[in-house]
């Protein structure tokens, strides 16, 4: 059945092969970039301006949406981006930034658009999380509580809407290969009693970005959802996910010896 679908941040990256792959599937697809016109000529679908952490263009982009469709039936959150730092050496300043993007951004736009699913009590929110938003590893503090906190509101958000059969589910993906590090704001350390650990983190991170494989999965995961009549809540996707998960739940020990044993590795 096709259906009318809103992806955040499809310009590039996971947001952009979702949304090729949704449109290919017969769905009408709505994308939105801070910077459409740069974008709009090379994609079959069409691409809205939308900055998620203005609230001002929130507002905007809702009023041109619904001039542009009828009604939506499936909201994708995947807009967002990554801050690396060691937790200390991160300043509060870019860790809000951090937050007022991942996830207060994502949090406006979901509510700014909730009207519209109550009015027709039918619909379906999918926000692409991160596996760091399941389990915390260094280097990535800021990053990993935000998508820590979208899984935190959206388990709530979950029950509130049932009544209006609107399903709400969180994608955590493992590491793929993406752009999302090439992308990212690195912070610059900048205490001494850190040199060694951050040098392995960084070698670390390098090897588990050049050898993960590519997004494909994710992609396939979410048009499944999109799908599904009865979606569950979590859809975590990757290699080991379970273990990772059963190992912190229940062996904490093993999955920190297991982490900092592969850091030091390096």
């Amino acid at each position: 059945m096709k259906q009318t679908i809103l992806v955040t941040g499809a310009s590039s990256g996971i947001g952009l092969l979702i949304a090729n792959k949704l449109h290919e599937n017969g769905h009408l697809v709505i994308g939105t970039s801070r910077d459409p016109k740069k974008y709009q000529s090379q994609l079959p679908f069409t691409l809205l301006p939308l900055d998620i952490s203005d609230d001002n263009s929130i507002e905007s982009f809702s009023k041109e949406l619904f001039n542009k469709v009828d009604r939506l039936d499936v909201l994708i959150n995947n807009a967002g981006y990554l801050v690396t730092g060691l937790a200390e050496e991160t300043s509060i300043t870019l860790g809000m930034k951090q937050f007022e993007t991942n996830f207060w951004g994502t949090v406006k736009l979901t509510n700014t658009l909730l009207p519209s699913f109550r009015k027709q009590k039918q619909g379906k929110i999918i926000t692409v999380g991160s596996f760091l938003g399941m389990i915390g590893l260094p280097n990535v503090a800021y990053y990993s509580a935000s998508k820590h906190a979208l899984e935190g509101y959206y388990k709530a958000l979950r029950f509130e809407l049932h009544q209006f059969n609107i399903k709400v589910c969180m994608v955590e993906p493992m590491s793929f290969k993406t752009k999302i590090g090439e992308n990212s704001t690195i912070v610059a350390g900048d205490i001494s009693d850190y040199d060694l650990f951050r040098k392995k983190i960084a070698t670390y991170t390098k090897k588990e970005f050049d050898n993960a494989p590519g997004p494909e999965p994710v992609i396939e995961k979410v048009a499944t959802i999109v799908n599904e009549r009865d979606p569950k809540f979590s859809y975590p996707v990757g290699k080991g996910a379970s273990i990772f998960l059963t190992m912190q739940q229940f062996a904490y020990k093993t999955f920190e010896g297991a982490i900092l044993k592969r850091v030091n590795q390096n």
